[in-house]
């Protein structure tokens, strides 16, 4: 049955009228006069009266059309649509849209992607696109892409709940359920781009209304779900509702009915029973809808979600439903869904693995981590209680009591920004991260215990900072786990701070401000954590990675960080120049720092803590230096991994940003280096509230003009802005002097060439400065000891640990592969042969032929990572090679890391 679009066009012929009614500005700006636009093109006049623009923005939007037209060379979409996007930019930034963003996609004839696309192409110079403007498009996206993926999920499911009734009365059941979806999502939270709760707040409104609707609508799975004190309405009782109240009262929620909902999309039950008790209960209380035993009138879902979608001034959410052109997508063909053959199968039994949608992994990510947390307690196990008792001071209570402190804090952090009744949704989160603290933490100590021969850890275990650092880290992996920590906004955490009365967002570093802690202190635990924690996925290793990332290129340069503290003090004891020796950088960046260590290194020199029961170090035995001189004392542990890693990084973000404008110039990017690593050693007052970026974008334009190859910084910003994780306030918001921002043009000129013109002009001279060492770059500095790693000597052979018994190894293992358990049934003996055939042969699309008979499709190289090593180095097994020698070089690879684990076990003793 085709759409109707009944409800859509009343909705769209009402919606310019209803939105000039509720317009904020409509006291203060008078409707558009024709007359004061006569210098305009009528057509764009037109354009601004339909969309019931004031007078400021149609001025404020050709002004900015001007700017456009003037500055790009080809403007290759049509007029009338660069408008569109020159009225929101313009609205926006004067917060006078008196139009919904669903009403300028209508007036231009574009979809959402294809205009968020439109409106970043207008940003041709540094000022032209708003960082104000680009928050709103991001936030805008995110949204969009949320709700889509909302939708497809609603649809697939309602195909398993309702039945095909020829009348429309299903159809017309199923949009209700929508529109109050969409309602209640609006209503109850205030981070609508919140995937995972909105996705519960919809297994809750299919539940109401499974419950409710007509049993000739539902499914037999659903029917026989409901529960036996549940009474299905008839069609009678909808059109004669005074007998409604001989019913029985209905329950507040059917248990059975949403355990079958949550088990058929993957969901906790116990978490979306939690979110229809809080947040969705109110709402229904607040439409007095939870009072009626019937379905809600459509009119009234309609009425209500109108008005609400005209004070958001975003997307209506409901022409999802009707397939609309200003919300379509282009939709995946079925045959294209990649075949995954299950393990111990014959092939005639091969399972269809679904695709990954956005939802599935979610549910997949959250029911992996509360899996790795069953055997784990709200209390500390019986091993971290005993280390808590061998302390010289045990630390139980202090632990216990910064718990319920930091509890109460979170919860009501994340309620306000999240939404009024999600209170108890945060302590359920804080929950589960209380369970991870414990966990790593025991692991943690086990790995200390191991490395020094001690029990007693009650320095590190009174540790305040220690603590709230780690229960910090715990809690920001629960929270990008259920996807509400994420870099949409590159750092900048507009909402955090205490400082804005209602907070929308809770992405890192949100959680610092919760828990009041600097970011310095979180980077110490982060390496320790991933180490401890072998079960964190690929995905939250990469996030915590980048959390380091922000820290160490921005967020730890704030005023009041220690990081300045401990830099000062490193200079009041001459060690100014060893922060980090330059002749390190060639060196592999060694990971043998725990969280103790960094915990418990020196604050100050001479004033170094150990444990009490750790060998001594050459800072605590007696000096060979001569008599009468000061003693040089060691420099903190933390502040020297700090810099190293940041060396590291500020590396390689310079070197794909001289790949993209300074291929033709090689010669430069070791002088541009020498520069920035200059500064961020010796003039390191510059980061202060400042971007790591921002030096490093300036040092590429001294040392290019010097040299005289020419290199604009709009050129510079172009290329930038295309790097991964940027963000436009890096060069369009920069500190100039205090409480003043500009340009990163003008932060060049007042600030960076003021302080470093003497030594910049050095690099024009006969006699320039060395050269600093360039540092090497790992790939990543953390290891993943799952990741399968190739054979020496053959490109079609890898060995991998056994995996997680969660899941099959035969889902996890890619098409392109054939998967060999050892010690389980593989099947027919054929099977074995076509392995040796695969191994002799040279002709690697041979492999095909163990693959389901499915269609051959080019293969992808895979590369794999060992300590930051590429291990693919691309040679090519010989078409000789047997089994016997593959599974020889199998063993002694095997045996080559035994021999290196048993080495770092050793090195890790002696220190």
């Amino acid at each position: 049955m085709p759409p109707k679009k009944r409800h859509s066009g009343t909705t769209q012929s009402k919606e310019l009228k209803s939105a000039e009614s509720v317009s904020p500005d409509k006291k203060e700006s008078p409707e558009l006069s024709v007359k004061k636009h006569r210098d305009k093109d009528a057509e764009y006049v037109t354009l601004c009266k339909s969309l019931h623009v004031t007078d400021l923005v149609c001025d404020r939007g050709w002004t900015l059309w001007k700017t456009v037209q003037e500055s790009m060379d080809e403007i290759s979409d049509s007029q009338k649509r660069v408008w569109g996007a020159c009225l929101f930019v313009s609205g926006t930034d004067l917060d006078l849209a008196c139009f919904t963003l669903t009403q300028v996609l209508k007036a231009v004839n574009l979809n959402v992607k294809q205009f968020v696309a439109l409106v970043r192409k207008l940003d041709v110079n540094l000022d032209t696109i708003s960082t104000k403007v680009n928050s709103a498009l991001t936030r805008l996206e995110k949204k969009y892409d949320v709700t889509l993926a909302l939708y497809q999920r609603f649809e697939k499911t309602c195909k398993k709940i309702f039945a095909l009734v020829s009348d429309g009365q299903g159809r017309e059941t199923i949009r209700s359920c929508w529109t109050m979806f969409l309602l209640a999502k609006g209503r109850a939270l205030q981070m609508d781009d919140d995937l995972v709760i909105s996705f519960q707040l919809l297994l809750c409104t299919l539940e109401l209304f499974i419950k409710r609707c007509p049993p000739e609508l539902l499914q037999p799975l659903y029917k026989s779900a409901i529960s036996k004190v549940q009474s299905p309405p008839t069609r009678t009782s909808r059109r004669n509702q005074s007998k409604a109240k001989s019913r029985p009262p209905e329950p507040e929620v059917d248990l059975q009915l949403l355990k079958t909902l949550c088990k058929e999309n993957e969901c906790n039950a116990e978490e979306v029973k939690n979110v229809y008790q809080t947040s969705f209960s109110t709402f229904l209380d607040s439409l007095d809808f939870s009072k009626s035993p019937d379905l809600p009138q459509a009119n009234e879902l309609n009425q209500q979600y109108e008005e609400h979608y005209l004070k958001s001034r975003d997307i209506d959410g409901r022409l999802f439903f009707d397939g609309d052109e200003t919300v379509l997508v282009p939709k995946v063909e079925i045959s294209q869904v990649e075949r995954t053959p299950k393990k111990n199968l014959p092939d005639d039994d091969a399972v269809l693995i679904p695709p990954q949608t956005p939802i599935r992994a979610a549910m997949t990510s959250i029911q992996q981590l509360r899996g790795d947390l069953t055997s784990s307690g709200d209390q500390p196990s019986t091993n971290l209680a005993t280390y808590f008792k061998n302390c010289t001071v045990d630390p139980t209570q202090d632990v216990l009591k910064r718990l319920e402190t930091l509890g109460q804090a979170f919860s009501q952090r994340f309620g306000q920004a999240v939404g009024p009744g999600c209170v108890i949704l945060g302590w359920q989160r804080f929950k589960l991260g209380v369970r991870l603290y414990y966990k790593v933490m025991e692991a943690m100590l086990k790995s200390e215990e191991k490395r020094l021969s001690v029990q007693n850890f009650s320095k590190l275990l009174n540790d305040s900072t220690f603590h709230t650092s780690l229960l910090a880290c715990s809690l920001e992996v629960v929270m990008a786990t259920y996807g509400e920590s994420s870099f949409k906004s590159g750092g900048y955490n507009h909402g955090g701070g205490g400082g804005d009365p209602v907070e929308r967002d809770v992405c890192f570093p949100w959680i610092l401000d919760v828990v009041n802690l600097s970011a310095f202190d979180f980077y110490k635990v982060i390496e320790s954590f991933i180490k401890a924690e072998p079960t964190l996925s690929k995905d939250i290793v990469k996030h915590l990675e980048t959390c380091e990332n922000l820290i160490m290129e921005r967020i730890a340069w704030r005023t009041g960080s220690p990081l300045f503290d401990l830099l000062k003090q490193e200079h009041e004891g001459g060690a100014a120049e060893q922060v980090e020796t330059p002749a390190s950088f060639s060196q592999p960046l060694q990971h043998n720092h725990t969280a103790a260590d960094l915990y418990l290194s020196p604050m100050r020199p001479g004033h170094r803590v150990l444990h009490p029961e750790s060998p001594a170090t050459p800072s605590s035995q007696a000096s060979s230096q001569p008599a009468g001189q000061t003693p040089r004392l060691p420099k903190s542990n933390s502040l020297s991994l700090f810099y190293k890693k940041l060396y590291r990084l500020a590396y390689t973000r310079l070197k794909i940003l001289c790949s993209y404008l300074l291929s033709s110039h090689p010669e430069l990017e070791p002088i541009i280096w020498t520069l920035f690593q200059h500064t961020l050693q010796h003039e390191h007052e510059l980061m202060r509230d400042r971007h790591l970026d921002q030096l490093m974008m300036s040092a590429m334009y001294a040392i290019c003009k010097v040299k005289s190859v020419d290199l604009r910084f709009k050129t510079i910003v172009t290329a930038y802005k295309n790097m991964p994780n940027t963000n436009q306030e890096t060069f369009k918001h920069v500190l100039i002097t205090e409480g003043h921002y500009d340009s990163i043009i003008v932060f060049y000129n007042q600030v960076f060439m003021q302080k470093l013109k003497t030594n910049i002009l050095q690099y024009a001279s006969t006699r320039p400065p060395t050269l600093s060492p360039i540092p090497q770059i790992p790939r990543s500095p953390y290891k993943f000891p799952n990741s399968p790693l190739r054979v020496p000597g053959s490109n079609n052979v890898y060995i991998s640990p056994l995996k997680s018994p969660r899941m099959s190894p035969g889902i996890m293992t890619p098409r392109s592969r054939m998967l060999v358990s050892i010690g389980e049934s593989f099947g027919l003996s054929n099977r074995f042969q076509k392995i040796n055939q695969m191994v002799n042969s040279g002709d690697r699309s041979f492999k095909r032929t163990l693959d389901l008979g499915s269609t051959p499709k080019p293969l992808k190289r895979l590369r794999f990572d060992m300590d930051g090593i590429d291990e693919a180095d691309g040679s090519k097994s010989g078409g000789d090679s047997t089994l016997i020698q593959k599974l020889a070089e199998m063993s002694s690879t095997r045996s080559r890391m035994q021999e290196q684990k048993m080495k770092e076990d050793a090195e890790s003793r002696k220190e």
